[in-house]
């Protein structure tokens, strides 16, 4: 098995919340060691009390014995942190065809603009801080008078 075909594999691991993004797009595989046919993978969570990680865990251990690995082990470190600028393009635009606004890149000193993912405009207001999962919020576009939801930015300040 090679580390190619982990990748692959991995790929096919959807977030069990965002089904149409995988944790390869969400950013949240780290470091992937294969030896002797034996996969270690390291992830990333997207936040340290997400529900789904026994799930994460799950799918990723099926995925990569399903692509040949005789033995799978999966750690989710805490070091680095995950943040929202790992999301690759194609998560972000897998996100937005989700209905889900993706967090900004970089948020400079001041309000969270977040442009609608239907109609694209930002004439949006936050409506709750706090939506159905912890990483997103619930907006609503004024333009198009939708109410969507926007993924949180966790971001590194330095």
């Amino acid at each position: 098995m090679t580390n190619e075909e982990v990748w692959k594999a991995l790929e096919t691991v959807k977030d069990p919340e965002i089904h149409s993004i995988s944790i390869v797009d969400l950013g949240m595989v780290e470091q992937v060691d294969v030896r002797d046919g034996a996969v270690s993978v390291c992830l990333l969570p997207t936040f340290l009390g997400c529900p789904a990680l026994d799930i994460i865990r799950t799918r990723v251990e099926e995925a990569v014995k399903q692509a040949g690995a005789s033995a799978v082990t999966v750690e989710f470190l805490r070091h680095p942190p995950w943040t929202s600028d790992r999301i690759s393009e194609a998560g972000r635009e897998r996100l937005k065809q989700f209905g889900i606004a993706p967090p900004p890149r970089q948020m400079p000193s001041g309000a969270w603009q977040v442009a609608c993912p239907y109609c694209g405009a930002e004439r949006t207001v936050m409506e709750n801080l706090f939506g159905p999962t912890a990483c997103r919020s619930i907006f609503y576009c004024k333009q198009c008078k939708n109410p969507f939801e926007a993924m949180k930015p966790v971001l590194i300040s330095g």
